[in-house]
């Protein structure tokens, strides 16, 4: 499973979708990427393949950043990839 994570401005807890292919995570990836580099605040609607139910409706201008990454059991109980906030 492959998860693709989108931080948001002022938002503690990011927002993730995932995606059971790698090229179907990747091309969210690119989906998101476009819509942060349109420049103009647009709706950005999401859905998850692991949860058909959940859906995500995000305001573009509000983007911090976009990561993906592969979800595995050995990762399960360590520490997520992800962005580091240092002092």
């Amino acid at each position: 499973m492959h998860i693709i994570e989108i931080s948001l401005k002022f938002t503690p807890m990011p927002m993730s979708v995932q995606r059971k292919e790698e090229a179907d995570a990747q091309a969210v990836y690119q989906q998101v990427l476009a819509a942060i580099n349109a420049g103009s605040p647009s709706i950005l609607e999401l859905t998850c393949e692991h949860q058909p139910e959940k859906k995500l409706a995000l305001l573009t201008s509000e983007i911090a950043a976009v990561q993906t990454y592969e979800k595995s059991g050995a990762s399960a109980g360590g520490k997520r990839p992800g962005f580091a906030f240092g002092a």
